[in-house]
């Protein structure tokens, strides 16, 4: 059996970090995809983004944020 020795756009080849994928999203179309507990960020900026948030999508759910028992 021959194996595929090409591959359609999109799939196979190299796979892209997330740090990379979120910085080809800002360089090349303006796309900002921070998370909230992103390490690099001061308490500000996190609260900051946190605002952004909300104001553009709503509160978050607090469930996902909620330690387990």
């Amino acid at each position: 059996m021959k194996t595929m020795r090409w591959h359609p756009p999109g799939y196979g080849g190299e796979r892209r970090d997330a740090d990379r994928v979120k910085r080809d999203g800002w360089r090349d179309q303006g796309v900002l995809a921070i998370s909230i507990d992103d390490e690099r960020l001061s308490w500000p900026e996190r609260e900051l983004v946190r605002q952004l948030g909300e104001k553009l999508y709503g509160p978050r759910n607090r469930e996902a944020d909620a330690p387990e028992p």
